[in-house]
C-alpha cells in the first residue's frame, strides 16, 4: 500500500497489475479500497488497476467538516495526475459510483468507460430529512449505534454467504470514522447529481443487485436509461457487491470493458 498527498488530502492508495489501460476502482460509503479485493484477480489480469480509499474512508485522511463531490472528483483527478496516469475506466460502487460519474462528466477525456453499481447520485426528497438524521446519529453515537438497521438493508441474510466474510465486514464498517460517514452522508442530503447521468459521453454499464434494499433493480434501471447508450444488467447480489459476490461483480466489470479492448 502506499499513501500520498493531493488536492490538501492524504490517500491511500494501491496500484496493482500491469497493461495498456488502467481501471480506477472507487468503494462503497463506509468501505475501504479493500472492498475490492477478492474480485482484485479478474480485474487486473492484463490491465493496470488503481484502488483508493477515498477522502474520509479506511486509512486516507479524515473529513473535518464538509465534503462535496467536487472534492471527491478533485481528489481523483489529483491522484492520477500524482501517478502520471491518463484516460481510465472506472468502476463504482453506491458511492463510488457517483463519484465516477461525476469525474466523467467533467473530466470527459479521462472517462473511457463506466461501470456503475447502484450509483448513489443523492437521496430523495422523502429521504433528506431521514439521511440527515443518520449523520446525526452517527455523530452523537458511533457507528456501532446504526450498525444493525444500516447492515439489515444493504447486507440481508439472503447474501451472507460466507459468515466469516460477512464478519470481518461488519468489523471493518463499524471501524470508520463516524465525523467522515457523517459529512458523507450530508453530501448526499445536499447535492443530487443524478441530472449528470445525461451528461456522460463514454460507454457506460449499469448494474443493480436484485437483494439490494437501498438502490433496487426498480430505482437503477430508469437511471440507466438516464444515460445515452447505457447498458443494464441486473446482477444475483446485494448492495455491496464486491464483497457480497466478487466473483459475478469483477465478471462483469471485466467482460464489458475486455469488449471494449479495455
Amino acid at each position: 500500500m502506499n499513501w500520498i498527498e493531493v488536492n490538501g488530502t492524504a490517500l491511500r492508495y494501491e496500484l496493482s497489475g500491469d497493461g495498456p489501460t488502467t481501471l480506477v476502482l472507487i468503494h462503497e460509503m463506509g468501505g475501504t479500497l479493500d472492498s475490492w479485493d477478492q474480485g482484485l484477480g479478474a480485474l487486473n489480469n492484463g490491465r493496470q488497476v488503481l484502488r483508493y480509499d477515498t477522502r474520509g474512508a479506511g486509512l486516507s485522511e479524515k473529513i473535518n467538516g464538509t465534503v462535496t463531490w467536487n472534492d471527491m472528483a478533485d481528489d481523483l483527478k489529483a491522484l492520477l495526475d500524482a501517478l502520471h496516469i491518463g484516460k481510465v475506466a472506472l468502476a463504482g460502487i453506491a458511492v463510488g459510483a457517483a463519484i465516477a460519474v461525476h469525474f466523467a462528466v467533467r473530466d470527459p477525456d479521462r472517462a473511457a468507460a463506466l461501470v456503475l453499481h447502484g450509483p448513489a447520485t443523492g437521496v430523495s426528497a422523502e429521504r433528506r430529512q431521514q439521511t440527515l438524521e443518520r449523520a446525526a446519529a452517527v455523530e452523537a453515537g458511533g457507528m456501532r449505534g446504526v450498525v444493525e438497521t444500516s447492515l439489515a438493508n444493504s447486507y440481508p441474510p439472503i447474501v451472507r454467504h460466507d459468515a466469516d466474510v460477512f464478519r470481518q465486514f461488519r468489523a471493518r464498517w463499524l471501524a470508520n470514522d463516524p465525523q467522515s460517514f457523517a459529512a458523507i452522508n450530508r453530501m448526499l442530503a445536499a447535492e443530487d447529481i443524478t441530472g449528470e447521468l445525461a451528461k456522460i459521453a463514454c460507454p457506460t454499464l449499469v448494474t443493480a443487485g436484485r437483494h439490494d434494499m437501498l438502490r433496487a433493480p426498480a430505482v437503477i434501471e430508469p437511471m440507466a436509461k438516464q444515460i445515452p447508450g447505457a447498458e443494464f444488467l441486473e446482477l444475483n447480489t446485494g448492495h455491496f457487491a464486491s464483497i457480497q459476490t466478487p466473483g459475478t461483480m469483477s465478471q462483469a466489470i471485466h467482460y464489458f470493458l475486455h469488449a471494449l479492448g479495455l
